[in-house]
């Protein structure tokens, strides 16, 4: 295994969003993401974009319908994603100023100290760290 290999993320979660230019602006503000990289479209949209989380990425771009959709357009949550942070409580308190709509407030459950939030698209994230005096008590 290179150097390279041993550092490159492997698996990178792709969202959609109808504005994906508010959509990197809530995930710095409200989540503590950095914009990497954007490549706006002619027609104003965002056809691919990068925020990362301490070198972490996720990548995004605005919808093509009858391609995809964003999750306030589907019946149900089809997934979510899991960021782990240094401190929940502080990313917690962040996350609520900035307006993220929060689903569970911080609790201690399976190993870990984790908070679910929305994104302003519906997009569920899970921000935890791992707690191994975590007794699964809330």
């Amino acid at each position: 295994m290179t150097d390279t290999a041993a550092i490159m993320q492997r698996i990178v979660p792709r969202l959609t969003y109808e504005d994906a230019a508010a959509a990197i602006d809530f995930l710095c503000r409200a989540f503590g993401f950095e914009e990497r990289f954007r490549y706006p479209m002619p027609d104003g949209r965002i056809g691919y974009a990068e925020v990362c989380y301490e070198g972490h990425v996720v990548a995004l771009a605005s919808v093509w319908h009858g391609f995809g959709d964003t999750p306030l357009r589907l019946p149900a949550v089809h997934g979510q994603l899991a960021c782990y942070v240094d401190d929940v409580d502080a990313h917690f308190k962040r996350a609520r100023d900035a307006g993220a709509t929060i689903v569970a407030e911080p609790i201690h459950e399976h190993g870990q100290r984790s908070y679910r939030a929305l994104d302003l698209e519906g997009h569920r994230w899970i921000f935890a760290k791992r707690d191994p005096a975590a007794t699964g008590a809330g």
